[in-house]
């Protein structure tokens, strides 16, 4: 490609128009647009979470997100520590040991709960992965064994299309992180036993809950299964062998935060009233969608996902193309940079352990309107700082 001329000058100059909300972080995501702390006055501040009022909205959250996701009746759901972080490790160290396992990893977080299956659990497992921007072959995967994935790769923009390579008849587990997924793509139930997430991504939530919807296979292990290993006060889902119910209906392991809890009704309040599930992944998808025709209609950038058809409609990780790009990770900081510095796009940096690049969240609270409103201000900034190499040289 030859530097900048005047043919590219309109895309060097700054627009004139602003995303009306340039937050476009992966975790904490975007408020939903609605959003005002006047809508958190019915907190329940400085009274026990096992109070009356405490558990009505904790057993709220609960039941609001099985009517919003879809999640069967016989399907338990509870809010536990940590986030999504804490309620994959709670499956892993709770599940995990009882027969063969696969751990899946092609991106960052799944190489985590690889590791820590392989080094802290010290499991014998298979372990399968892919590079940035591919996925595994899960027609490839042994499903009579206990499989650990997550469906959409926050730091790769790499996500599973479906769910058909699962089969229904399978002996193992299931054991899906699906903190970039839930609320914004149509998650299988039937091929999933364990699904966890956390409230900070599709909406908009606070951080430190995650959540873990529970299986009835998944239960049915739980109560058949003893791990080897010690087990932490706040991993522990049974006693005498049966399953602690309270904790599915809202009487949480630990305190939680009342008005994290609050947050996560409003923005459940919110995904009802705009239509439920489908809205919330329409919403996404044509985020999405204006990133991937920008980048069609350009050749100095593309998704970092090589199959269109396992690009994130959240997490859009993009790398920039450009052969006059000699430092790929500097490059794009200082694009990231020139963003942020204009007010435009905050937050939208690859992930450390990704490939060089931008990652630019999509879920469900980001208005299409400030998605259109940023890509030309990244047009901006790629051209001017191509630009300032060159006058460099």
């Amino acid at each position: 490609m030859a530097p900048t001329t005047a043919a590219s000058l309109d895309a060097v100059r700054k627009p004139d128009v602003k995303p009306a909300n340039p937050r476009f972080s992966s975790g904490p995501c975007a408020k939903p647009p609605t959003y005002s702390l006047d809508k958190l006055a019915d907190a329940a501040l400085g009274r026990s979470h096992r109070a009356g009022v405490g558990k009505v909205k904790l057993k709220a959250a609960i039941e609001t997100t099985r009517e919003i996701l879809g999640v069967p009746a016989d399907y338990r759901i509870g809010i536990v520590p940590a986030s999504d972080t804490g309620a994959v490790e709670m499956a892993m160290w709770s599940l995990l040991g009882a027969r063969p396992c696969t751990m899946i990893a092609w991106e960052s977080f799944g190489e985590g709960w690889v590791s820590d299956a392989v080094k802290q659990l010290k499991l014998d497992a298979k372990v399968l992965k892919a590079d940035y921007g591919h996925i595994v072959d899960f027609a490839e995967v042994d499903f009579d064994t206990d499989v650990v994935f997550t469906w959409n790769g926050t730091t790769s923009g790499v996500r599973l299309p479906n769910g058909d390579a699962i089969p229904a008849d399978r002996a193992g587990l299931t054991i899906c992180d699906a903190t970039s997924a839930a609320f914004a793509q149509d998650l299988p139930w039937d091929k999933l036993d364990v699904t966890t997430f956390s409230w900070q991504k599709v909406m908009g939530g606070e951080a430190a809950h995650g959540m873990l919807i529970l299986s009835p296979r998944a239960v049915e292990r739980l109560e058949s299964y003893t791990p080897p290993w010690p087990m932490p006060k706040i991993f522990r889902m049974t006693k005498g062998g049966k399953l602690i119910e309270g904790i599915f209906v809202g009487e949480t392991i630990n305190t939680p935060s009342m008005l994290a809890v609050e947050d996560y009704l409003v923005a459940l309040d919110w995904g009802k009233s705009i239509g439920g599930l489908p809205a919330l992944m329409a919403r996404a998808d044509a985020n999405a969608q204006a990133i991937f025709d920008f980048c069609a209609a350009r050749d100095w950038i593309d998704n970092l996902a090589v199959d269109p058809a396992t690009r994130s409609n959240t997490s859009v990780c993009l790398k920039f193309t450009d052969p006059r790009i000699t430092d790929g990770a500097a490059f794009a900081k200082a694009v990231a940079k020139r963003l942020e510095a204009e007010g435009v796009a905050l937050d939208v940096g690859a992930y450390r352990d990704a490939p060089p690049g931008l990652r630019i969240w999509c879920g469900a609270t980001v208005e299409t309107a400030d998605v259109e409103a940023m890509l030309p201000w990244l047009d901006w900034a790629f051209h001017t700082e191509i630009d300032a190499l060159a006058q460099a040289a």
